[in-house]
């Protein structure tokens, strides 16, 4: 029996602020059974979406985190070649080694096909992958099958996934790809829809501080050269390091001085820039 919350229309969950356009493409995404490919910059919140459908639906989340090396084979199955070995010579295992089956364990899309409840699968930085990749996955999840070679069975989806892509747009994906996913473009927020955020993650938060540090984190953003800017996670971190320090004054912010600017900027380039122009700000 699938839970009750699947049949019932996404609208966000408690960790997730969600505006109605992207409320509206998950749920036609999930009536019309296509994969969702989501694209923004790092931070917009395309990762925890997946997370905030699983929790709000009430169904198990499956992560599929994309690498460069990856094989589509990694992702729906592994023969584990080496253990039946060791098992055959040392004759050790419970295991019967001459049952392939097995040695064979499931990788995340094939977990996502065998379970016994309907789960959302999250692929996560598509754009890593090469394009052969990209199109041999679509085509396994718009037949929602696949075929283990080494046992001949073919291993059919028992319930379709809530299927959700992300891409960083590092690179172009193809046109059969783009073709048979649904898109949505999550832009970086809006103040507006920050200080949202900052609600959800600090309901007690002073409303001077808020949109002080608001105000400082933007302008951060726009300083010149950096390669990483600060995202939603970064400003949930500094705010956090701010309200932990018993030393800290907002209106240190006000005069243009700006502390833990490490939390902000990950990177050494991005860090050392970010200490000059706000060094020039303040003078």
């Amino acid at each position: 029996m699938n839970p009750v919350g699947e049949t019932h229309p996404f609208r966000g969950a408690a960790q997730y602020v969600l505006d109605d356009e992207l409320a509206k493409i998950v749920n036609v995404s999930r009536a019309l059974e296509m994969p969702l490919l989501l694209k923004g910059e790092p931070g917009t919140g395309k990762t925890m979406l997946a997370h905030a459908i699983a929790e709000s639906l009430a169904i198990p989340l499956i992560v599929l985190n994309v690498k460069s090396s990856m094989k589509l084979l990694d992702a729906l199955y592994q023969y584990d070649t080496l253990t039946r070995l060791n098992d055959s010579r040392f004759g050790d295992s419970q295991r019967d080694v001459s049952d392939i089956g097995a040695y064979i364990r499931m990788g995340k899309i094939g977990q996502a096909f065998v379970s016994d409840c309907r789960t959302v699968l999250l692929i996560d930085e598509i754009d890593k992958a090469d394009a052969d990749f990209q199109d041999d996955m679509l085509d396994v999840l718009d037949q929602m099958q696949f075929d283990i070679i080494e046992i001949d069975k073919t291993i059919s989806a028992r319930h379709r996934p809530v299927i959700i892509i992300t891409s960083n747009a590092k690179k172009d994906l193809s046109d059969p790809f783009l073709g048979r996913c649904n898109f949505h473009h999550i832009a970086f927020p809006a103040p507006e829809t920050m200080r949202q955020i900052l609600n959800v993650h600090f309901p007690n938060l002073s409303e001077i501080l808020a949109q002080t540090a608001l105000h400082t984190f933007y302008r951060l953003r726009e300083f010149r050269g950096i390669e990483k800017k600060p995202a939603t996670r970064e400003l949930i971190n500094w705010v956090r390091a701010l309200q932990c320090d018993p030393d800290f004054d907002v209106k240190t912010l006000d005069s243009g001085e700006i502390p833990y600017l490490g939390v902000l900027f990950k990177k050494s380039v991005d860090l050392n820039l970010a200490l000059q122009q706000a060094g020039r700000a303040r003078r």
